[in-house]
């Protein structure tokens, strides 16, 4: 009698895996024993990746650009017969301040990579993540997504981008076997984050690590006995706001951001 035949090893693509919470989301997944597509602009953060993670796989990625999109992800599925398993949309830009002083520019390219990004991505992943029986999209989005943020109007924008996207998409790819999730962190102790002085930060401080993010990310494509809600908050503070939410009425919403912000009415 044949023995059966072994289940191929596990795949992930990661963007903007050079630093921050890519980089931790990254490690994560190796540590779990997935082959790992890690991807950024960042050339020699990617280097220095490959430095501490055997085996993986690193190329350099503006998630801007489908083309490019297009040559990572078939390097990659060349190795695991054309699937993936797990396409995790990290790569992001922040610019915080009044809405007004920000250069126009700047806001565009806040756009272009937190939302065509993710467009890009989860387009041109879609073909290998249908080919592999109980695929999973994990898209970064942002407590900044329950309620416009001031002094982050453009970032908070593309976050409810990523967070309609996630929703139309886990309910298109469902027959699929393609499951799609949004993980909503609060402010990071990233690159990112590092200077910002805003009422925001102020108000709630920054008290995530990369690592706490890496750790929801991985355990939502985990599995589970229970049905998972599309959007998983982390950390304390965006559970409570995401809680809240879900219950209290707009104008409630809007003054409690209101005082988040710095007294925004």
């Amino acid at each position: 009698m044949s023995q059966p035949q072994q289940h191929a090893q596990r795949s992930v693509v990661v963007t903007g895996a050079a630093a921050g919470i890519g980089r931790a989301v990254a490690t994560r997944f190796h540590a779990a024993g997935y082959l790992v597509g890690a991807y950024d602009v960042d050339a020699p953060g990617l280097a220095t990746l490959a430095g501490e993670l055997d085996g993986i796989v690193t190329g350099e990625l503006d998630v801007r650009d489908a083309t490019a999109w297009e040559q990572r992800l078939a390097e990659l599925t060349e190795r695991t017969g054309g699937t993936l398993d797990v396409l995790v949309n990290n790569a992001g830009i922040l610019r915080s301040g009044p809405f007004a002083s920000i250069p126009l520019a700047d806001q565009q390219r806040i756009v272009d990579v937190n939302v065509k990004g993710v467009l890009n991505g989860c387009h041109v992943a879609y073909p290998y993540l249908r080919a592999t029986p109980g695929a999973h999209v994990v898209n970064l989005a942002s407590a900044s997504a329950i309620y416009g943020q001031p002094e982050l109007a453009t970032y908070s924008a593309t976050k409810f981008a990523v967070r309609g996207l996630t929703e139309a998409l886990d309910l298109e790819w469902a027959a699929d076997d393609i499951t799609v999730r949004a993980v909503w962190p609060l402010f990071v102790q990233t690159a990112m984050t590092t200077g910002m002085d805003i009422a925001s930060t102020r108000s709630l401080g920054i008290r995530l690590t990369a690592d706490d993010v890496a750790r929801e990310v991985l355990d939502v494509v985990g599995p589970h006995r229970l049905p998972q809600p599309v959007h998983r908050a982390v950390g304390t503070q965006a559970k409570v706001l995401m809680a809240s939410s879900g219950l209290a009425p707009a104008w409630v919403l809007r003054r409690i951001n209101g005082r988040i912000a710095g007294g925004h009415r």
